[in-house]
């Protein structure tokens, strides 16, 4: 039942992590993409920490330290704020499916910016080189030369991989500050945050509800990214996170073009160049040999979880929902 309640959830998070991509796209044509964004978090702030406030003991909820403070400060300015905020302005120059393409680069630049603010983390060989696989990837995406660094496309390109950056960062930096707070309580407190540094961005950038475009498609936007791609994919995700570790969660990030790429052909009509599959599974390769080292023994470890029942009923085999870290 836990296996299958992962995989209820990390279906549920791609999918709706996925339509993010396609969404984004979608609503720019009605409201501006920083006010888009800031909307979102709007909405999804309120139905966030709700759910927290209901599933969370008050000492994981409430924050007290300085750490707590700073862990909601990288998250909401940095992991969900900055981070969005380009994703959503890059968007609107590329494809859905490039977007997410980029997009999942995060794990493979975390690792990075671990190995530099983490204490207790190094970057291995083995880790450099799947990093620069990543980036390999990233260009393919791009299709980089020196007549195609300035094209519109490549250029919303240059916004999501800052955005992919400001994401990998933030995390880390939730992490050197080691709150006492839970990821999903951190999380829910720095969905507020990011509304503000996104309205502020917002109208620093010249945006203004005037230029709203409130029809039914709107609203329909409005209310898929903030109640299905926010507080639902949000809490799917930190639950799997909890659940299953950082490692699989992150799959997510490569369930998600698909989803996208498939969502962006049914409503906006979108292609997939062969550059941008290519570079796609570059990304993945980097991932993977990041990954290499925690990968392996976790599918061993759930190859083994349907062993032999022990007499009283109780398996005999290992955890059938372990954790990577």
């Amino acid at each position: 039942m836990r296996t299958a309640r992962a995989a209820l959830l990390f279906v549920l998070a791609s999918v709706f992590f996925g339509g993010t991509f396609v969404a984004a796209r979608a609503g720019q044509a009605y409201v501006p993409p920083l006010l888009l964004v800031a909307l979102r978090f709007d909405l999804a702030a309120v139905l966030l920490l709700a759910y927290a406030a209901s599933t969370s003991p008050r000492e994981e909820l409430v924050p007290r330290s300085r750490d707590d403070f700073a862990a909601i400060l990288a998250a909401g300015v940095l992991t969900i704020g900055l981070a969005n905020g380009l994703l959503f302005v890059g968007q609107g120059y590329v494809p859905s499916a490039v977007g997410a393409i980029v997009f999942s680069l995060v794990p493979v630049l975390s690792p990075v910016f671990a190995g530099l603010l983490l204490a207790d983390e190094r970057l291995s060989p083995g880790g450099a080189l799947g990093t620069a696989v990543g980036l390999v990837g990233v260009g393919l995406v791009m299709g980089v030369g020196p007549s195609t660094l300035h094209a519109a496309a490549n250029v919303g390109t240059l916004w999501i991989l800052g955005a992919a950056v400001c994401a990998a960062f933030g995390s880390v930096l939730v992490r050197r500050t080691r709150p006492t707070i839970s990821s999903t309580a951190t999380i829910a407190w720095g969905l507020p945050v990011s509304a503000l540094v996104l309205h502020g961005t917002s109208l620093a950038a010249g945006e203004s509800f005037g230029s709203v475009e409130w029809t039914l498609a709107t609203v329909i936007v409005v209310a898929y990214l903030g109640i299905f791609a926010g507080a639902i994919a949000y809490a799917a995700y930190f639950d799997l996170l909890e659940g299953v570790g950082a490692i699989r969660t992150s799959l997510i990030f490569y369930a998600s073009p698909a989803v996208a790429a498939l969502g962006g052909w049914l409503f906006l009509g979108e292609g997939l160049s062969v550059g941008a599959v290519a570079g796609f599974a570059a990304i993945l390769l980097g991932f993977a040999i990041l990954g290499r080292e925690t990968l392996v023994p976790a599918v061993r470890r759930l190859a083994g979880r349907s062993a032999p029942q022990g007499p009283a009923g109780a398996s005999t085999g290992p955890d059938p929902y372990p954790t990577d870290d």
